[in-house]
């Protein structure tokens, strides 16, 4: 799934989902060809793992331009890299998405049926190991990265506002993380 998380340095309690912020200095070679094609001026500001009743799910990391704010997330480029820690199907990634999605406003179904057959087109089944990094292009939508390779894009800004906002919507069901991912951006 395309979830939300806890932290990389440290695991939290078992059953706990609890992020704990984390160093958000990145190594250059961490810098992956594709953050540097999708997002040059991007910098890591925060990263965490995302833990669901002591199940491990990813570890997430937000890179953003220098300015970025929080509170104007929506207007903003950013990406978002998510290292799966176990297997999902696209199919439960997009109804999970969907879900997330939903918290902040009332999605028709024709819209989420729309929405859900554009992120099975560029969302595949994950596995454990596998990476996906989502850049948000403001005005525009999401454009998905897949193991480091270009993998398609969602050309709708509503559909992008709301995606993102599943880790950076004050409406988010994973604050904390959100917290941790906005590594003191505030918002």
């Amino acid at each position: 799934m395309f979830f939300t998380g806890a932290a990389l340095a440290q695991s939290p309690a078992p059953g706990s989902n609890t992020p704990v912020v984390t160093s958000t200095d990145a190594d250059p070679s961490d810098i992956r060809p594709e953050l540097k094609e999708a997002l040059p001026q991007g910098r890591l500001i925060g990263k965490g793992r995302l833990t669901v009743w002591g199940f491990q799910v990813y570890d997430a990391r937000l890179w953003v331009p220098a300015g970025f704010g929080a509170g104007s997330y929506t207007s903003q480029p950013l990406a978002l890299e998510l290292a799966y820690l176990r297997a999902f199907d696209a199919v439960g990634v997009a109804d999970r998405s969907l879900k997330e999605m939903a918290r902040s406003v009332a999605i028709s179904d024709a819209q989420a049926a729309q929405w859900k057959a554009e992120m099975l087109r560029v969302i595949p089944d994950v596995k454990k190991g596998d990476r996906i990094m989502g850049v948000h292009r403001p005005g525009v939508g999401a454009a998905f990265w897949v193991n480091g390779k270009a993998n398609g894009e969602i050309r709708d800004a509503e559909f992008a506002r709301l995606f993102f906002g599943i880790w950076l919507s004050a409406k988010t069901s994973e604050p904390k993380l959100r917290d941790t991912l906005l590594g003191g951006a505030g918002g």
